[in-house]
């Protein structure tokens, strides 16, 4: 017990941070929902890297962390469309920097 207790009180605000966003593929969710709300279709058109489980497990998570709004409408089919919340759009300058530093130091032929 002491040992999970040290573990809570060493454990940094870039761990807080990562288990609040998830899998891998919620940095991509949220930069794809920055430039406006989407349904789960266009989401998957414009993230054609992210399998269908894996964008539905990310959206589930960032919803439960409240980083995504899900809107249900009542229509036939129903649909439901995705926004970022104020929390999620805070979120947003943090994703530039990571974008500055990746294009500085990443490797250019991931990013043709």
């Amino acid at each position: 017990m002491e040992n999970v207790q040290k573990e809570e009180q060493n454990s940094s605000p870039i761990c807080s941070v990562l288990q609040i966003l998830g899998a891998k593929w919620s940095f991509l969710v949220i930069a794809e929902l920055a430039k406006g709300p989407r349904r789960f279709q266009q989401l998957h058109r414009d993230l054609v890297i992210v399998r269908t489980q894996s964008l539905t497990d990310a959206l589930r998570h960032l919803e439960k962390n409240g980083i995504v709004h899900r809107d249900v409408f009542p229509t036939v089919p129903v649909s439901v469309e995705y926004s970022l919340t104020e929390k999620g759009a805070d979120f947003q300058s943090s994703l530039k920097e990571m974008e500055k530093w990746a294009l500085k130091w990443g490797d250019s032929a991931q990013f043709i």
